[in-house]
């Protein structure tokens, strides 16, 4: 049985994953700033969607960056 050793590490498509995730969050979050909601919730004026899309976004690139394929030995 041989053993393969892919270059990718799981933790590079992890902050992918977040990545997108954060994109997709801060979008919509953003879109909240223009277009809010017709029966706002408890706290909106915070935008947490924003913030939080931000904060993956930062972590995902982190992650990103750490682990790409190229800067691995």
């Amino acid at each position: 049985m041989s053993q393969h050793h892919s270059k990718y590490s799981i933790w590079f498509f992890t902050g992918a994953l977040l990545l997108t995730y954060g994109i997709l969050i801060a979008s919509a979050g953003f879109r909240e700033f223009s277009h809010p909601e017709a029966h706002p919730v408890q706290l909106a004026e915070l935008h947490i969607d924003f913030w939080w899309g931000l904060l993956l976004i930062v972590i995902g690139s982190i992650y990103v960056w750490a682990y790409f394929p190229s800067r691995q030995k």
